[in-house]
């Protein structure tokens, strides 16, 4: 592939490393590309953030192709991961320590899966605190980090899946489907409270953007080696 192809514009299915920001492989790829070619500027965006405890699927567009990110953010979405009952986190996810713990010895399967059925369709949902919306001009993190009290105003989303694949108290593994804008730790959260009890979210693995597949998708070391050879 030469410099002209990817500012013509490509279309890169990367599969993000735990612990990496979505902003951080963007950058990384944008750094080869410009390393490769001896270019000083080239375009390249993502479709969708991941949080930096979740790996999968990210859609990078490079080029003239920046301009198709709203149509590839605004496709369905699709997750496998890990709700852990009994116990909250601030940021609903394993970025913050737990802060509450809930006796979980009455809770059956089924009571788990009935209460799944509960979120399907279109729900409302509360975006986590600690999460990169923007408010006053700020991220939303920024006033969590420092320990500042912020509204954070619901939004309506639609879950299309939310199927329960494998409960091991205290986890439960699911596969779910919903509209852009959807924050799985939110729908944890939100499951703990509607099972009378406590969860936050402890593994999210990103599978499908629309048509995209990570089965699709290349490692970022991968890509690093196109350019080594």
């Amino acid at each position: 592939m030469t410099a002209e192809d990817y500012k013509n514009g490509q279309v890169l299915l990367i599969d993000k490393p735990l612990e990496w920001t979505s902003f951080q492989v963007v950058n990384k790829v944008r750094w080869l590309i410009k390393k490769e070619f001896g270019i000083k500027k080239i375009k390249v965006g993502h479709a969708g953030t991941l949080d930096p405890l979740a790996t999968g699927l990210l859609i990078l567009c490079t080029g003239t192709y920046t301009k198709k990110i709203d149509t590839y953010q605004a496709q369905e979405k699709e997750y496998t991961g890990t709700i852990t009952l009994g116990a909250t986190t601030p940021s609903y996810d394993l970025e913050t320590e737990i802060d509450q713990r809930f006796d979980i010895s009455r809770i059956t399967s089924e009571k788990i899966k009935q209460t799944a059925r509960q979120f399907m369709g279109a729900i409302e949902q509360q975006p986590p605190v600690f999460s990169a919306l923007k408010k006053e001009g700020k991220r939303l993190y920024e006033f969590a980090r420092a320990g500042e009290d912020v509204s954070v105003p619901t939004r309506t989303v639609h879950i299309s899946v939310f199927e329960i694949t494998k409960v091991e108290l205290p986890e439960v593994e699911f596969r779910v489907a919903c509209s852009k804008g959807t924050y799985i730790r939110s729908l944890a959260h939100d499951f703990g409270k509607a099972l009378g009890n406590g969860a936050h979210l402890s593994a999210l693995r990103r599978t499908k953007i629309g048509d995209f597949s990570v089965e699709d998708a290349m490692s970022l070391a991968a890509f690093e080696d196109r350019f080594s050879r």
